[in-house]
C-alpha cells in the first residue's frame, strides 16, 4: 500500500496539455548552448563555457542568484512538498506539475550533500532548474526532486519505488531520470533494475560517474537513450573517463541512443547549469 502525506502544498496546479513527443519552447534563446566548438554530427559536441560570461554576466549575484529575466517564479503554484508512503520507507520529494495523467515524467537526483531542494531553487544554477520546472508545468509534464537514504540498494529502491507510483498514476508518460554528480550512483542502479529500466526512457548524467556495468544492464538491453554533459576541468570525475565509457558505449553498439556535451573549461557543476534540457528531452523522447 502506498499513499501521499501532504505536509504542505503549495497551490493547485494549472498545466496546459502538449505531446509528450516535443515540448514547447521556454526561454530557449537564453539557454541556447552558446557557439559549438566542434562536433561530431550531434552525437558529441563541445561547447564554448566562459565563466566569466556563463555565470559572472549571467548572474545578480554570481553562483547565488541569476538575473530575473532567467526564470518565471509563477511556477511555484504547481509546486509541492510531499511524501510517499512506500514498503521501503517514506519518500519525501517536491512535484511540480501534474501528478496523474502527466505526458512526461522528469526525475532530478541531486550529489553528495544535496537534497530534494536543490532541484526546485529557482535562481541558482543560473535558473536552469526554474527552467525545467516549467517545462514540465507548461507542458502537461510532471517534475519529481526527491530526498533519499543513500546512493546505493536502498536509494535505488526508493526511487523506483518513486517512479512505480507516478507511472501508475500516468500511465502513458514516458519517464526520464537526470543525476547530478554522485547521484548517477542511482541512475545506473535503475539502469540495472530490470523492472525500473522498463518504465525508463532516458537517463541524462550532469557532471557525473561512469559504470561499466551499464553495457549488461536491462536499460543497455533496451536501448533507453543516454545523455552526458561534463566540463573538460571537472576535478571530480575526470572527463577523460567519462569521454572513455562513452566511447565504448558507442563502441558496443555504434548506433545506441548516447550523446555526449563537453563544457570546455566547464567545471564541477558546469552541466548542472548549463545542459539545454528542452533539446535533450525532446531528443530522449522522440528516440524512445
Amino acid at each position: 500500500m502506498r499513499r501521499l502525506v501532504l505536509p504542505f502544498v503549495i497551490a493547485a496546479f494549472v498545466a496546459f496539455p502538449a505531446s509528450a513527443q516535443s515540448l514547447a519552447p521556454y526561454k530557449d534563446e537564453l539557454f541556447a548552448y552558446p557557439a559549438i566548438l566542434s562536433s561530431e554530427g550531434e552525437a558529441y559536441r563541445v561547447v564554448d563555457y566562459r565563466e566569466m560570461r556563463d555565470i559572472n554576466e549571467r548572474d545578480q549575484v554570481p553562483e547565488r542568484r541569476v538575473q530575473g529575466k532567467y526564470v518565471s517564479t509563477g511556477v511555484r503554484k504547481t509546486q509541492q512538498d510531499l511524501v510517499l508512503k512506500t514498503d521501503v520507507g517514506d519518500v519525501r520529494h517536491f512535484a511540480v506539475g501534474k501528478t496523474e495523467g502527466a505526458t512526461v515524467i522528469v526525475l532530478y537526483l541531486h550529489g553528495q550533500g544535496g537534497s530534494r531542494k536543490q532541484g526546485v531553487e529557482d535562481f541558482t544554477f543560473g535558473g536552469n532548474f526554474n527552467r525545467i520546472k516549467n517545462l514540465m508545468a507548461d507542458n502537461g509534464g510532471l517534475y519529481l526532486s526527491p530526498d533519499f537514504s543513500d546512493f546505493g540498494d536502498k536509494g535505488v529502491s526508493e526511487v523506483a519505488a518513486l517512479i512505480d507510483h507516478y507511472a501508475a498514476q500516468s500511465p502513458a508518460a514516458k519517464i526520464v531520470v537526470a543525476c547530478g554528480s554522485m547521484g548517477g550512483q542511482l541512475c545506473w542502479g535503475l539502469a540495472r533494475d530490470a523492472k525500473a529500466a522498463t518504465k525508463l526512457s532516458g537517463l541524462m548524467l550532469l557532471g557525473s560517474l561512469w559504470d561499466e556495468a551499464f553495457l549488461k544492464s536491462a536499460a543497455f538491453k533496451a536501448r533507453v537513450p543516454v545523455f552526458f554533459g561534463q566540463g573538460s576541468k571537472d576535478p571530480v570525475f575526470p572527463i577523460d573517463k567519462q569521454e572513455a565509457f562513452f566511447r565504448s558505449i558507442l563502441a558496443e553498439s555504434k548506433s545506441y541512443p548516447a550523446r555526449f556535451v563537453r563544457f570546455e573549461t566547464g567545471t564541477h557543476g558546469t552541466p548542472i547549469r548549463m545542459t539545454d534540457w528542452r533539446e535533450t528531452l525532446n531528443w530522449m523522447l522522440s528516440a524512445k
